[in-house]
């Protein structure tokens, strides 16, 4: 193996807690896009979209925004605005489009956000890493600065800008509980990348069996879950797949045996149904590991509990603390296969058409 084989990737994904801070930072200086876009009441939906990694955070970002502000909100693919509007998002409504990507040039999201400019009811906005895009210059966007990354595949960008993104809509929503739950998460994150670090490589370096890799999450984590199979996708070209945590027993379950490893993002809300899932397939043979905020009798079943701590904070705020354990497994399994996470095969950091 090349001793040049992640010499990007690594740094970037122990890099997030900085990236966090920084984009809370940044934050305090764009509170008038805050209060323009998320704190209006002028919209009766806002829709988030991205391409790829940032379509899986704009999933996030909806379903942590009808939490926290009350309001409606969705998450497409930008190609759905841009070719299927219609299909996407009713006509005759104020709607709010969110362009979420790290480079600001994929073409699929300013083809999108281009696309609705002239049409009535219809504002646009976004979130980059990159504040001379071309996103960023058609329309305002929130910028996280250390989200920037020189490896094709996203790591802190994803990370911090799921931060950001919820830190403006706590403000927006007014919510000081969840504004302090952000400052704690940004605090936590500074044990958990290294943890998750030691723990990713513990697991891949530790058992060679595992050929399949299974990511589950329900509510807030559904697209964290889409995130982690990316991820280890792209790196390692290895057999992963993700899905709802309950929808999985509902016939992909019979993918599982042993080999297999099924990692679950585990909530508080839905914990005692998903503990059910994840045991019920430990006894299919599974490898199970489960993310959460804290161990309990309910997880000792479990071959790994990683946990982030902060049970007392709701599933949303410790989205970003779920991240460096499925980013660093991504990694090392492409160590371990003999491929470079720094350059994916096929890919490309920015997707144009």
């Amino acid at each position: 193996m090349s001793e040049q084989y992640g010499v990007l990737t690594y740094p970037e994904i122990g890099g997030q807690s900085e990236a966090l801070a920084a984009a809370w930072k940044q934050l305090e200086q764009q509170q008038d896009w805050v209060e323009k876009y998320f704190k209006s009441d002028k919209y009766d939906e806002v829709v988030f979209i991205g391409s790829g990694t940032s379509y899986y955070l704009a999933l996030t970002a909806a379903s942590t925004f009808r939490k926290w502000t009350g309001k409606n909100a969705s998450a497409h693919p930008s190609s759905e605005i841009y070719l299927f509007r219609e299909q996407a998002v009713a006509s005759k409504k104020e709607v709010l489009l969110v362009g979420i990507s790290r480079s600001g040039e994929s073409s699929e999201v300013i083809l999108a956000l281009d696309s609705v400019k002239e049409l009535s009811g219809w504002t646009t906005c976004g979130m980059t890493c990159d504040e001379e895009s071309t996103m960023a210059k058609n329309v305002p966007c929130l910028v996280s600065p250390l989200g920037k990354e020189k490896s094709t595949v996203m790591t802190k960008s994803f990370s911090s800008m799921t931060f950001m993104l919820q830190a403006a809509m706590a403000q927006a929503a007014g919510s000081e509980a969840h504004v302090a739950e952000l400052k704690e998460v940004m605090e936590l994150s500074k044990e958990i990348v290294p943890q998750g670090d030691a723990a990713a490589k513990a697991v891949i370096d530790g058992h060679p069996e595992l050929k399949k890799f299974i990511y589950l999450g329900m509510g807030a984590y559904v697209g964290l879950a889409h995130e982690a199979c990316l991820k280890l996708k792209e790196m390692s070209c290895v057999w992963t797949e993700s899905f709802g945590t309950m929808e999985f027993r509902h016939g992909p379950k019979s993918v599982v045996e042993p080999g297999t490893m099924v990692c679950l993002f585990l909530s508080e809300n839905a914990r005692a149904y998903e503990v059910k899932v994840a045991k019920e397939m430990k006894e299919y043979g599974a490898f199970v590991v489960i993310v959460t905020a804290e161990a309990g009798e309910d997880t000792a079943f479990a071959d790994l509990v990683f946990t982030t701590g902060g049970s007392h904070l709701s599933d949303e705020a410790r989205s970003a603390l779920n991240m460096p354990l499925v980013q660093y497994i991504g990694y090392y399994t492409a160590l371990r296969e003999g491929r470079n996470p720094d350059s994916p095969r096929n890919l490309t950091q920015v997707v144009k058409i």
